[in-house]
């Protein structure tokens, strides 16, 4: 497992933009898929976005594409999330995930970072 600290969640208005970041911890960051999931409140948790560990391939829920980006930096071991053209539906704690490569779940989740977008 890795430690995993997400940052960069806040207050924005509907239409803005933020980027949230996930810093992790381990030499081997590059062999985990890395994934960004968010839990409103009163809702179950559901799945955002996705990155493979090489940065090659990116998964997108419906609801966000076209509208966030999944990135990541393996020399940092840092992934991260730019949230453009924000809508109050997306007001959640933010979480991300590292699932190995070689397993078919998340095994590691971060604290989680609250987003709050205001009409």
């Amino acid at each position: 497992q890795v430690q995993l600290v997400e940052s960069g969640g806040g207050l924005v208005q509907a239409g803005g933009s933020l980027r949230l970041s996930c810093a992790a911890s381990g030499r081997t960051f590059s062999s985990y898929a890395m994934g960004w999931f968010r839990q409103a409140p009163g809702k179950e948790r559901e799945f955002v976005a996705a990155i493979s560990g090489s940065g090659s391939s990116e998964y997108y829920a419906g609801s966000v594409k076209g509208r966030f980006t999944i990135s990541r930096d393996n020399a940092k071991r840092t992934v991260y999330l730019q949230m453009n053209s924000l809508k109050p539906e997306d007001t959640a704690v933010y979480y991300c995930a590292a699932r190995p490569a070689n397993r078919d779940k998340y095994d590691s989740w971060g604290q989680g970072t609250q987003v709050t977008v205001s009409s």
